[in-house]
């Protein structure tokens, strides 16, 4: 399996976020992708960078699934806010659209209000360069699937499927496995994303929500509980041509890995009615009990049993990594999914 990393995810570094009305130390940087390289280095593993960070076909390809003006706004606005009269360093909103806004605004603060939905997306001067670098790696694992590679990991960070088209939140700016989808369609008719995180992928959701060529599904915490909180529900099944291809199993508070076993077969079997042709797997590994944005309460051992099954699917299948945060647990939660994982992927080549 090929696994890629773009060294320049390390540029978006943001010190902190708002949790809960306090200015806390955010737990998205640059130690996850440490923690995580050094889960995979112990089982002798080793990312590779793609070759650019930003091409023209990267951009063509975001614009599939981002609108134009919201990738605008993630280009430039930095530079926009800091020309404010004491702004801060960091882009962070003070103001939101609740309920919905009759008009797109022009000014900065405005925009930002618009554009990222809660307080978990500040950026930094440097964080559009790191952010697209995350989007780079999800393409790169996508085009080794394309080139016929049977499965390729993506270390992205930050995350991405809490971004829509046109909003950014909970850590997340660019979709990554949205746009890993982008990339499989170019040769597969339909394809699955096949979301793992702790969190509903309510992004992935919105971007495929009317399409009918993408299958989405969700296996999450109970957003009536959790965070994303106003997406995530069973009821949620898609509308116009994507009605029936959106699937979300969301979990009480707390359960655990039998219970999250379960629920995955549960929706594996709605996505095998699809018949997908190829696959993507948003992985979080902040299903752990021990993360600190804990909601359910996997072992480690359960991310082996998560591998396998997923493996067993045997569909071309890029993992782009989502969630998981700092914990002495972490690299250990990626190197045990990924042993489960390439095991059985072996196992099944070999048939």
């Amino acid at each position: 399996m090929k696994l890629f990393y773009h060294p320049d995810q390390e540029r978006h570094a943001p010190p902190s976020f708002l949790l809960r009305g306090r200015a806390v130390a955010s737990p998205e940087g640059p130690v996850r992708a440490e923690m995580l390289r050094e889960g995979l280095a112990g089982l002798g593993l080793s990312p590779i960078s793609p070759g650019d960070a930003d091409s023209p076909r990267l951009r063509e390809r975001l614009a599939r699934i981002h609108t134009p003006r919201y990738l605008a706004f993630l280009e430039t606005i930095h530079a926009r806010w800091s020309s404010l009269p004491d702004a801060a360093e960091m882009v962070a909103p003070n103001v939101h659209p609740c309920g919905g806004g009759h008009h797109y605004p022009r000014h900065p603060v405005g925009q930002v209000g618009w554009h990222m939905h809660d307080m978990a997306c500040p950026m930094t001067a440097d964080s559009f360069a790191g952010i697209l670098a995350s989007a780079a790696s999800a393409e790169a694992a996508a085009e080794a699937v394309l080139g016929g590679d049977g499965s390729a990991y993506a270390l992205c960070r930050p995350p991405g499927h809490h971004a829509g088209p046109d909003r950014a939140g909970g850590f997340c700016f660019l979709n990554n496995s949205g746009l890993a989808a982008e990339v499989l369609r170019e040769r597969h008719a339909r394809v699955a994303i096949l979301d793992v995180d702790l969190h509903h992928g309510n992004g992935t959701q919105d971007i495929f929500y009317a399409r009918g060529d993408v299958w989405t599904g969700s296996l999450h915490a109970d957003p009536a509980d959790f965070y994303p909180f106003f997406w995530g529900g069973a009821d949620e099944i898609g509308e116009g041509e994507g009605r029936g291809a959106n699937h979300n199993v969301p979990l009480p508070l707390g359960s655990d890995g039998a219970a999250f076993i379960a629920a995955l077969e549960a929706l594996v079997e709605a996505m095998s009615a699809f018949q997908p042709e190829a696959l993507v797997v948003p992985l979080g590994l902040d299903a752990h009990r021990d993360d600190p944005l804990a909601g359910l309460a996997l072992e480690t051992d359960d991310f082996v049993a998560l591998g396998r099954r997923l493996a067993a699917i045997e569909l071309p299948t890029v993992l782009v990594q989502e969630g998981g945060y700092p914990t002495e647990s972490l690299g250990r939660n990626l190197a045990a999914f990924m042993q489960g994982y390439i095991d059985t992927h072996e196992v099944s080549s070999r048939r």
